[in-house]
């Protein structure tokens, strides 16, 4: 048996750290030496920390030689995956060349390397290199990123810092169409399901304007169509709200809604319409809230009938200033995408 002397410092010491150090390892080499300098033999100090002889002795020498200093020194074996070599190689590739699934990764691997891994043993690997399977975004072809920055600047920014002081009000203005249909979504199950999907011939049209600050919520609906007469009626409910100060509407280029009607009503209600620049879905702040709308009510639902789709959604959208409110605040946050310094894919 290794015999060892402690003095009263040491045995305060380590009373303290096999409580308190950060790492339990370290907790339990101090608690076989607090154990030992109690006078418990090695048979007791292995059957209550449930640890081998042999692993006993190695902390009781490790103390031997050098002290309650050396018991908190942490060897653990970390074997070096032979792909690490190639690290710089493989990255620079999958930078160009982002695969689409892990078996492709596993494929150019062995092309690039000769090295043969399973798909977990990449997926480790890939990992560690900073990689994750995102969802890729979505940057319409059309769209001009320096033309979208100078209307922010000029335009939408000014008008936003206006309406944050109480001196303009803000709506951003779009329609959705909901189609009465499957809308799939992600669902924690044990087995895949499957969701009944109807014919998909009804649809349920809104017509919003969302209130930039306050994110009160106007609209306009039907069963047919979305036209002038539609935002027609929506510019009336606008200036029926009696505000004191000016409106401005922030919409896109439908041909509906750039039409002569259209602006002759809104200059005669003294209502301001700014147009976005084109394909700048990402500068509309209520396509936001039409993609929360089907996430909270449509995805993964199944409604019988088109009553019951109606009302669904027409709930959601009643619930948005009150129930749905502080989560609709962090989403509508005056943070709009930019596509300047994006990387897209080859």
């Amino acid at each position: 048996m290794i015999q060892l002397s402690f003095s009263a410092e040491e045995i305060e010491q380590l009373h303290y750290e096999r409580f308190h150090h950060p790492h339990p390892r370290v907790q339990q080499k101090m608690e076989a030496l607090y154990l030992k300098s109690q006078g418990y033999s090695h048979q007791e100090i292995t059957r209550l920390l449930r640890v081998t002889k042999p692993t006993l002795l190695s902390y009781l020498r490790d103390y031997e030689t050098g002290g309650i200093g050396n018991l908190k020194e942490l060897t653990f074996y970390r074997p070096q995956s032979e792909l690490k070599q190639h690290q710089q190689t493989l990255e620079a590739y999958f930078r160009a060349n982002p695969p689409k699934t892990l078996a492709q990764a596993c494929a150019k691997i062995e092309e690039l390397t000769g090295i043969v891994r399973s798909r977990e043993q990449v997926r480790v690997f890939l990992k560690s290199m900073g990689m994750r399977c995102r969802r890729v975004g979505m940057l319409p072809a059309k769209a001009d990123v320096e033309a979208q920055e100078e209307f922010v600047k000029k335009k939408l920014d000014p008008r936003l810092q206006e309406a944050k002081a109480g001196q303009r009000a803000v709506f951003f203005v779009d329609a959705a169409h909901f189609v009465l249909g499957a809308y799939l979504g992600f669902l924690w199950c044990f087995e895949r399901l499957f969701i009944k999907s109807g014919a998909g011939r009804q649809r349920f049209n809104v017509l919003g304007a969302l209130n930039a600050v306050t994110h009160a919520l106007i609209t306009v609906t039907n069963e047919t169509y979305i036209n002038a007469q539609s935002v027609c009626e929506l510019l009336h409910k606008l200036a029926a709200l009696g505000l004191d100060i000016p409106i401005t509407l922030v919409l896109d280029n439908a041909r509906y809604q750039k039409c002569a009607v259209v602006m002759e009503l809104a200059q005669s209600l003294n209502i301001e319409l700014l147009y976005l620049t084109v394909y700048s879905p990402n500068l509309n702040l209520i396509e936001r809230l039409w993609k929360f709308v089907k996430k909270q009510c449509l995805y993964s639902i199944y409604y019988a009938d088109f009553s019951a789709f109606k009302e669904a959604i027409t709930a959601c959208l009643n619930q948005c200033h009150t129930t749905y409110k502080p989560e609709l605040d962090s989403l509508l946050t005056l943070r709009f995408q930019s596509f300047k310094q994006v990387k897209t894919i080859p």
